[in-house]
């Protein structure tokens, strides 16, 4: 009897703690390669270091010199307002299309198929190879898209598309929006292909045509997935670099109408230009706060979904 329950406690435990070995692996690799570094950065931050020589502790200098001292407050205030036009941007080019796409996908169409894998596509390619992409097909002197324009007739909206502060980033928006369009289209056609269909069988009974159905059912079902995908839009766009850097370089121009944290981060983290000096403990202040921001939006999130889940 006793050894009976011996083999049952062993058998218990064994069963208790076998997902740990699964999941180990990933979480030292995590905690190795995103944890300690996020904790070493915000070390970082209260130091003064050009990446070699000593460190010379400054306490909060560094956040005082950020938030009150030129360029440094002016840069920041820039790419504050330039990372929110950068989201709200990717939400109507990216998010909301990717909604569209997915509502139609969703009904029986010939060849649908096709359409999800090429709407997908662009997912697998690398940021570099998009950005360089579209910096050809925007030139404005043989670029397709201004040569298309002018031959219909309408030079004056051949513009340079990559040298106006008032187009530069919105078409780095796009290029972004159509590269990682597929993945929020994909969540959304999951969603909907999941909605039970016996709800939309009895809307149909009840005089729903298809577009009441969208508004009144699908919609309403999705808002969940539609909030995850924005805040996974908010946190991808405040911690973007490489798109930007692709199409406009790390001085995020013109006149930093472009500039964004990623591209702050790293022309104050390795220098402006090259005979710059390297400021590792600025560039980790303004890692944290952009850490600072990203949390706080998703906390944010978390709470308006709590209230209107109850």
């Amino acid at each position: 009897m006793r050894e009976g329950s011996t083999r049952a406690v062993r058998l218990w435990h064994k069963e208790k703690f076998e997902p740990i070995k699964y999941i180990l692996p990933a979480f030292l690799v995590y905690t190795v390669f995103m944890t300690l570094p996020l904790f070493g950065s915000l070390l970082y931050s209260f130091f003064e270091w050009q990446g070699i020589g000593e460190m010379r502790y400054v306490g909060i200098q560094n956040y005082i010199k950020l938030f009150t001292q030129y360029p440094y407050n002016e840069r920041l205030v820039n790419v504050i307002i330039n990372n929110f036009k950068f989201f709200f941007l990717t939400i109507i080019f990216q998010n909301i299309v990717a909604l569209g796409i997915a509502i139609l996908l969703s009904f029986n169409l010939k060849g649908k198929n096709f359409f999800r894998f090429t709407f997908f596509l662009p997912t697998t390619l690398s940021v570099i190879i998009v950005g360089y992409l579209w910096t050809l097909l925007l030139n404005p002197t043989w670029g397709p898209i201004n040569s298309f324009l002018k031959s219909i007739g309408l030079e004056k909206l051949a513009l340079n598309w990559l040298g106006n502060t008032k187009t530069s980033l919105i078409c780095i928006t796009i290029a972004n929006a159509w590269q990682y369009m597929g993945i929020p289209m994909m969540i959304f056609l999951a969603g909907i292909n999941n909605i039970d269909e016996s709800i939309n069988e009895s809307s149909i009974i009840d005089g729903c045509n298809e577009l009441k159905r969208m508004w009144y059912i699908t919609l309403p079902l999705l808002r969940p997935i539609i909030g995850m995908t924005t805040i996974l839009v908010f946190v991808r766009n405040f911690s973007a670099f490489e798109i930007v850097y692709a199409m406009a370089g790390t001085s995020a121009g013109p006149l930093y109408s472009t500039d964004i944290f990623g591209t702050f981060f790293y022309r104050t983290l390795f220098g402006e230009t090259n005979s710059a000096p390297q400021d590792f403990g600025m560039g980790a202040t303004i890692a944290t706060c952009m850490l600072f921001i990203i949390s706080l939006g998703v906390i944010i999130w978390q709470i308006w979904d709590k209230r209107v889940n109850e």
